[in-house]
């Protein structure tokens, strides 16, 4: 077979796959990967043997992986090249916005541009770009998309202009859905069949939850911003081979338990147990009694519990999902047969050997929500008062619910301590399930028939993943009821689950300022970090589709679901919720006689296309982008400012001054420009200077192309507190070029730009959980942030930073910022870091270690540079000038 010249490597596992008559060449693992090998360490070992045929991988990097499990393998690196890139607007006009920019850099060096072009397939889909500014009405989601086109024409040009000059680039347009849903409902392949060759679906995507498509058997999961770009250049990701922790499902969920509670017992049991930097794999007999969407919902949070990804095995059930959401029965053979020929089928009866093992009977999942700031923080629905009345007690002292809890008839201004301003449907976590939204429609009918509606001062919502969720809900009659209790469609789009709520109910934003009430909001959705949902919403809790349905009848989280009434039906008698809860019997009946194949196909059938306004907006023309001079939302980029032939020698950082030392669990929408641009903040300063009204300063996901906004509103977040201005929230700080002078963050940076003083930040455990956003490391590099100081780094932002040329150091075992007495003021020395760097090959930290001189302390940290490819882009100063580097003055490094 010609497609297997070249492809016979060293460790001879060419091979040929026949399916339907069709011939494909593939990397056989089965006969060199051990038969009890986790499934995902199979596909990576598959990833490493089709790169190193190429001489993309080194055979070393083979033979490190062929010894996964002993204790030395976890402390080596390898390469791995994605299957395809995977992109959302958000993160992909500043991705794209680099390519444009290092496009130009290479033009201006003489080079051919067009060597920067994707490799891989890349897929975009706009879905952080709408809204719900327009709620509880018929025509909300229109009046939003509506809106959506109107800030964001510009930015949709330039993903239009990406598409046409970028070769292998697609782009879902708005109002289609939510990326994890489209790749889980279309996109994903499961096993690629590409240029003649069959190998896994290995997505590498820029949004943190791209762990979804794990519950199809495909393994991915989120990368960095920086680093989706140099994996479409054809630079592999490098990454310490990871640990497996296998989880044995048992039982099956009883009565009244969702998929969603299911997930958030199992983000409280993994985070407890601790799987930052490894792999879950799922297995027994309990998945099997688990629904393909089911699967999808635990995938999803994989970045809430911790862990790189989450897999399910692929099986009979994820054969069965591909042919009813539409894809071909010969791709669907396909699948079949390279899974059971390379060991990739689930076996229940012969669970993989695994690096530590954990069970969970599904019989034991009870109603829960998560809360108030974290998802791992579950809370049964029996004790949520009691977590709420804790909440308050911290917050308000003295001062509780109870008789000033809103009456059932009230009206905004009644709104007190504890009320649900927030109820919304949302998210890819949750919509992409039709048991949860089915549930949701038949208590809304329920309540219906009993009288009961939505509280005045909660604002309700349904945004949607997919066009498939409407139509079902449509067919199933449930519509209606949805909306008589304001759960009108708003969009197609993440939305209120990424803070794209848009404002409270008339008057109850005021009513919450002026008395500085403690309010919630209640979502589906998978996230609830401070200032997240709404600025106004101190607590916010996670929950199943009903469960919002629920608390939108009572309006106050401030109340026991178990036992108090939601209201009162219109009999005059109190209304429980086990009175209008529906049965799993019929929910399962109503899914079987509404939800059917031909909505995906139709769904999408023109996924690519979009509507009149899409087809409407001009695409710039040219392979070179034109940057407009007067534009607010695009500018060219500066991370390629300067960049000489061959990096600067590594050296010290000395005399450093601590802009923010922050505390635990410091969330990248901490760190990230994030939300509505306030008028006074530095961002919106700069802007209305520039001739931005007031009223029309967007949002800071929508000017992610515009460093000089981005970078104003980097550690801006109204909930951050930092130590050096205690009892203060939001992006403040000490100045101490002026005395230690309390100013913004952004200003403080600016004066130690200008004097020459680098930065460096301080923080406690879990720095940079959450979302994979890369202006979380993008914003500080440019405010001038040399190093992050920390007790312990989340996996992808601290890929982020590396990728940005910031420093991630490392607290030693029984270091930290309160066990040495630091205040912030000191000033800082990092010593010996040429020499670190040079110590060694690379491995797991704490490997290398550095000198760290505080003011009289003295001190060793570790140097969380993980990888030999990890030192390689800190030396150059980041992913993109090495990038730049490779393609203007070294050769063999292919495209890029």
């Amino acid at each position: 077979m010609d497609h297997l010249e070249g492809g016979r490597n060293r460790f001879g596992t060419a091979d040929v796959l026949t399916v339907g008559g069709e011939e494909h060449a593939m990397h056989r693992i089965s006969g060199i990967a051990p038969p009890d090998w986790p499934y995902t360490i199979k596909i990576l070992l598959e990833n490493l043997l089709r790169h190193e045929d190429r001489g993309a991988v080194t055979p070393d990097q083979v033979r490190s992986l062929l010894a996964w499990g002993s204790p030395d393998s976890f402390a080596q690196a390898v390469d791995i090249h994605p299957a395809r890139a995977f992109l959302h607007d958000t993160n992909g006009v500043p991705a794209l916005a680099d390519l444009a920019a290092l496009r130009t850099a290479v033009a201006e060096r003489g080079g051919d541009p067009a060597r920067v072009n994707p490799v891989v397939p890349v897929e975009l889909t706009v879905d952080h770009s709408v809204v719900a500014d327009v709620t509880a009405r018929a025509d909300a989601a229109e009046r939003n998309v509506a809106l959506e086109y109107e800030r964001n024409a510009e930015r949709f040009r330039f993903l239009k202009w990406g598409r046409g000059a970028l070769r292998d680039v697609v782009v879902v347009p708005p109002g289609t859905g939510i990326m994890h849903q489209i790749n889980l409902e279309h996109l994903a392949r499961v096993v690629m069949a590409r240029d003649g060759w069959a190998f896994p679906d290995l997505c590498l995507g820029t949004d943190s939850h791209t762990t979804m498509v794990g519950g199809l058997g495909t393994l991915g999961w989120g990368i960095g911003g920086i680093e989706a770009e140099a994996a479409m250049l054809g630079q592999p990701l490098s990454m310490l081979i990871p640990p497996v922790v296998g989880v044995r499902l048992d039982g099956e969920l009883p009565g009244g338990a969702t998929a969603t509670d299911l997930v958030l017992t199992l983000t409280e049991l993994l985070r407890r147990h601790g799987v930052v930097g490894k792999f879950v794999e799922f297995h027994g007999h309990g998945v099997a009694r688990l629904s393909l969407a089911d699967r999808a919902t635990l995938a999803n949070m994989a970045p809430e519990y911790g862990a790189t990804c989450g897999y399910f095995p692929i099986d009979d059930e994820t054969l069965r999902y591909l042919r009813f959401t539409g894809r071909t029965s010969g791709h669907v053979a396909l699948v079949e047969a390279y899974a059971k020929e390379q060991g990739l089928w689930h076996r229940p009866d012969a669970p993989p050997r695994y690096t530590e093992t954990l069970r969970l009977d599904l019989a034991t999942v009870v109603p829960s929500l998560a809360g108030p700031s974290r998802p791992q923080d579950r809370v049964p629905l029996n004790q949520v008062r009691a977590a709420v009345r804790d909440t308050l007690r911290e917050r308000t002292g003295a001062r509780r619910p109870g008789s000033a809890t809103p009456a059932s008839h009230g009206t905004p201004e009644q709104v007190t301590d504890a009320a649900v301003v927030i109820a919304a449907i949302t998210s890819c976590t949750n919509t992409a399930n039709p048991s949860v939204m089915v549930g949701a429609g038949l208590l809304a009918r329920n309540a219906v028939a009993r009288g009961l509606r939505s509280k005045p001062w909660v604002k309700t919502s349904l945004s949607l993943g997919s066009r498939v969720v409407m139509d079902y809900l449509d067919a199933a009659g449930l519509t209606p009821y949805l909306e008589k209790l304001g759960f009108h469609l708003t969009g197609y789009g993440c939305m209120t689950c990424i803070g794209a709520s848009g404002p409270l109910a008339d008057g109850v934003g005021e009513t919450v300022r002026e008395q500085d009430l403690t309010v919630a909001a209640v979502l589906s959705g998978n996230r609830n970090f401070e200032g997240r949902i709404h600025p106004e919403a101190r607590m916010n809790f996670l929950a199943s589709p009903p469960l919002v349905v629920a608390y939108a009848l009572t309006g106050t989280v401030d109340t026991d679901l178990t036992s108090d009434p939601l209201g009162t039906g219109q009999d005059g008698r109190p209304v429980l919720l086990r009175d209008i809860w529906p049965s799993a019997d019929e929910i399962r009946q109503v899914i079987t006689s509404t939800v059917r194949p031909d909505m995906f196909t139709r769904a999408y059938a023109d996924v690519f296309t979009g509507d009149a306004r899409w087809e409407a907006l001009d695409a710039p023309p040219g392979e070179l982008f034109d940057w407009p001079d007067d534009s607010t939302y695009l500018r060219r980029p500066p991370f390629l400012d300067a960049v000489g032939d061959e990096p600067d020698p590594v050296a010290d950082i000395r005399g450093a001054r601590v802009l923010a030392s922050l505390g635990d669990s410091v969330t990248t929408d901490h760190l990230s420009p994030a939300g509505a641009i306030p008028p006074q903040s530095p961002a919106g300063r700069h802007l209305v200077a520039r001739g931005t009204p007031p009223t029309r300063l967007n949002t800071y996901a929508s000017r992610r192309g515009n460093h000089e906004v981005m970078m104003r509103g980097a550690l801006a977040n109204v909930r951050l507190r930092n130590r050096l201005v205690p009892g203060t929230e939001g992006g403040f700080t000490r100045d101490f070029t002026a005395g230690g002078a309390v100013t913004t963050i952004h200003d403080a940076a600016a004066a130690y730009r200008a004097a020459g003083i680098p930065q460096i930040l301080l923080a406690g455990k879990e720095y940079g959980t959450g979302s994979s956003r890369d202006w979380a490391a993008k914003g500080p590099a440019l405010l001038g942030v040399r190093a992050v100081l920390a007790e312990s780094f989340e996996r992808i932002h601290r890929s982020n930073l590396v990728g940005m040329g910031i420093l991630p150091l490392q607290f030693l075992a029984g270091d930290s910022v309160t066990a040495l007495g630091l205040t912030g003021e000191e000033v800082y020395d990092v010593i010996g870091l040429a020499a670190a760097l040079e110590d060694g090959a690379g491995g797991a930290a704490p490997t290398r270690t550095v000198r760290v001189r505080a003011g009289g302390r003295t001190f060793r940290a570790a140097v969380r540079l993980d990888t030999p490819r990890e030192v390689t882009h800190y030396r150059h100063g980041g992913i993109l000038p090495y990038v730049l580097r490779g393609i203007t003055t070294r050769t063999g490094q292919g495209e890029a």
